[in-house]
């Protein structure tokens, strides 16, 4: 069976350096809000180009921590409106629902499945405080228009960075190209670790000075809390294992344009719909490679039975999730072919050669 992510087999790459690394963590006796934090922040800002990385539990406390940031800045308030992809994990949204603020949900492009950014200035009311763009499978969501509306409306440019650490928009990095972005470092992802965990990048002191505030029980100061903050922190060991697999982050993601090209130039079947690979090759870190097809179990039980595991991301649109009933009656046609219709193959740095022969001969057989 070729498993669609063999995480054992990614992370036994770095064996001896990542228990190394825990071995020094256990000696320390140090194992919240230690060095280790501190260093991987520090790499972390210089390899992202920002001048704050500031580490957190997970992904969506990153999100939620920067729209809270905002909102004890005055920036933000309860019923401002967020510019947000209806085609994203539900995790987008719920940062910005938890905040009491309100989603504006915006169509994809079939073209690349990120947000149609043409569409976003009519979405932009009085209420428009942010637009939020989502790296989806790792492809950068990003154009110098989307900046002049921001500049236009006076809008915070948030970037949901989940999927493409790594990826680059005209030699600048994602997370770096809007004000701020929040990290997931979950396990599957291009730069996971052994657990949870989070960051946010950014490049205002004001705004970073709050959210490593609110993160720590709303305290900079111990047992001196100024607002009601959260307890959501990056631990010692995950920031030590996470700071030995950053320094091969340029490797993975290069052994992943190499199959991602592969795919995009060998597959040749017209009942598939493949991605586009980008003139730019670092545009795309490819942390998944995603193809839709009008009938996508039945592409998925033939490839599992030729012993090629998939997985669907996402098969519900937001919109028609129990836990946003109040946005069901909102007609987004193309989110909702995009959900019925994609299937995600395997892609992964230690994919073998003949691993990568029979996905692409069963695609082409099908």
């Amino acid at each position: 069976m070729i498993k669609f992510l063999d995480l054992q087999k990614i992370n036994l790459q770095y064996q001896e350096e990542i228990e190394a690394s825990l071995l020094r963590v256990f000696r320390s006796g140090w194992y919240l809000q230690g060095e280790e934090v501190r260093q991987f922040e520090k790499n972390f800002s210089n390899y992202i180009g920002t001048p704050h990385a500031i580490g957190v539990a997970n992904g969506m406390d990153a999100l939620r921590l920067i729209l809270r940031a905002y909102m004890e800045l005055g920036f933000m308030q309860e019923g401002d409106e967020i510019i947000v992809p209806s085609n994203t994990y539900i995790a987008s949204l719920l940062a910005i629902t938890d905040n009491r603020l309100v989603p504006v949900l915006v169509e994809p492009s079939l073209a690349n499945y990120n947000m149609n950014l043409s569409l976003v200035e009519e979405k932009i009311t009085a209420k428009t405080k942010a637009i939020m763009l989502v790296h989806l499978y790792g492809q950068v969501s990003f154009s110098t228009e989307i900046v002049s509306f921001a500049k236009k409306y006076q809008l915070q440019i948030i970037e949901d960075n989940a999927q493409a650490i790594g990826a680059m928009y005209d030699g600048i990095k994602t997370g770096n190209l809007g004000d701020v972005a929040g990290y997931s470092f979950y396990p599957g992802k291009n730069l996971g670790a052994l657990g949870d965990g989070g960051a946010i990048t950014c490049k205002d002191d004001a705004l970073a000075m709050k959210i490593r505030s609110l993160a720590n029980y709303g305290s900079s100061q111990k047992y001196v809390h100024v607002c009601k903050g959260w307890n959501s922190r990056l631990d010692e060991i995950q920031a030590a294992i996470l700071d030995v697999k950053l320094k091969y982050i340029e490797i993975e993601n290069a052994k992943r344009r190499i199959i991602a090209k592969r795919y995009c130039t060998e597959i040749k079947n017209d009942k598939l719909i493949l991605p586009t690979f980008p003139l730019q090759e670092k545009e795309h870190v490819w942390h998944l490679f995603v193809v839709r097809t009008a009938n996508r179990l039945d592409l998925q039980s033939y490839l599992l039975a030729n012993g090629i595991q998939t997985l669907i991301h996402y098969p519900i649109p937001i919109h028609h999730q129990e836990a946003y009933a109040e946005l069901k009656t909102l007609q987004l046609p193309i989110c909702e072919k995009i959900h019925d219709e994609v299937l995600s193959i395997p892609i992964s740095s230690v994919l073998e050669d003949t691993e990568i022969e029979q996905i692409i001969h069963c695609l082409n057989a099908y």
